[in-house]
């Protein structure tokens, strides 16, 4: 099943952002592998795909997994999250229909 994951990151947390970057990115590189990542990335603070000191307000990922509980976990132990990033993680199973 697919499942969406919809972040807030925390107020001033561009820093922590950039020194957790690559391990969060290695961590969606293995999904997308495995044949399981749908989409991911950050959404800009600012009307911009590069919006520098502005940073970002969170981030959407949408991936296959087996069950809930185990998309959860893999949310829990996202390195933004562990890196104080994240404010939090939403959830939700997701039925993609278009395209």
């Amino acid at each position: 099943m697919l499942y969406a994951f919809i972040s807030t990151d925390k107020e001033n947390s561009l820093d922590k952002r950039m020194a957790s970057r690559p391990a969060h990115v290695e961590r969606l590189l293995a999904l997308k592998e495995q044949g399981r990542l749908i989409i991911a990335g950050p959404h800009p603070a600012i009307d911009n795909s590069e919006p520098g000191p502005a940073g970002f307000t969170g981030s959407l990922v949408v991936a296959e997994f087996d069950n809930l509980q185990s998309a959860e976990e893999w949310a829990r132990n996202d390195p933004y999250m562990l890196g104080g990033v994240y404010d939090s993680i939403i959830v939700k199973p997701y039925n993609k229909v278009l395209p």
